[in-house]
């Protein structure tokens, strides 16, 4: 677990060369047992905008209270709706929706909505239910193929493309950089790309270009910036 000292210089570091937004994912940023104070400590001393992406069945309504005013934006993970969620995360989907509900009253929300064959036929259903909870934004993420997962076909991609050509809804939709061949985008910082408009610190302390890359750069004690830097000058690993 990263020390939360460190992760206090690293905001500091941010902060000072420009950076815009940090934001708390995982793995699940609820289980780390001083997020309400990192939250605070970002929030309240730097100029950093904070969100966070959680998967909502930790956030009770003790952290809630401890996290409200400390974070500007929430996404919650919503793989499917119903039967289709319940069978990917084992977790009770009445559930999920209670902490959004009560979610609300702490930050503004979006879903984020991971797209494979199992869940593309949940969209219509996901993203009416994502407006009636008063999301502000609707995440879609084509599956990667890490891990465990294929990721998403070319049949399942055709039909997502389809989908979204054809939405009307009142929820903005927005979609992973990565996948977003093939669909109708708008990007407001078009000269910002690559890692001069995101890079990723996973738990052990390895800044990568993205949280799916198998290798990157140690932050060491010369900080995060000089990981960046380091970052910069090695060649991007090809993606499959």
């Amino acid at each position: 677990m990263l020390a939360f000292d460190k992760l206090i210089d690293w905001l500091v570091d941010l902060d000072a060369n420009g950076c815009i937004s940090v934001g708390f994912g995982g793995g699940e940023p609820t289980l780390y047992p001083r997020l309400a104070k990192l939250c605070s400590y970002a929030a309240k001393e730097t100029n950093l905008a904070v969100t966070m992406t959680t998967h909502a069945h930790r956030l009770s309504d003790q952290l809630m209270s401890e996290l409200a005013g400390n974070l500007h934006f929430v996404r919650v993970s919503m793989d499917g709706i119903g039967s289709t969620y319940e069978s990917i995360r084992c977790r009770p989907f009445n559930t999920l929706l209670e902490r959004i509900i009560a979610l609300e009253l702490v930050a503004r929300f979006g879903i984020n909505f991971v797209v494979n064959s199992k869940t593309v036929g949940d969209l219509d259903t996901a993203v009416q239910l994502a407006a009636d909870l008063g999301a502000s934004e609707f995440l879609l993420l084509p599956e990667e193929p890490i891990g465990q997962g294929v990721g998403i076909d070319d049949e399942t991609t055709i039909t997502l493309r389809k989908w979204v050509h054809k939405y009307r809804g009142s929820v903005p939709l927005a979609v992973s950089e990565s996948r977003a061949e093939g669909l109708p985008t708008c990007n407001p910082l078009c000269a910002e790309t690559g890692l001069a408009a995101f890079a990723h610190i996973d738990a052990s302390g390895v800044m990568k270009r993205t949280s799916y890359d198998s290798s990157g750069v140690y932050i060491r004690e010369d900080g995060v910036m000089a990981a960046l830097d380091k970052l910069k000058t090695i060649k991007q690993e090809a993606t499959p």
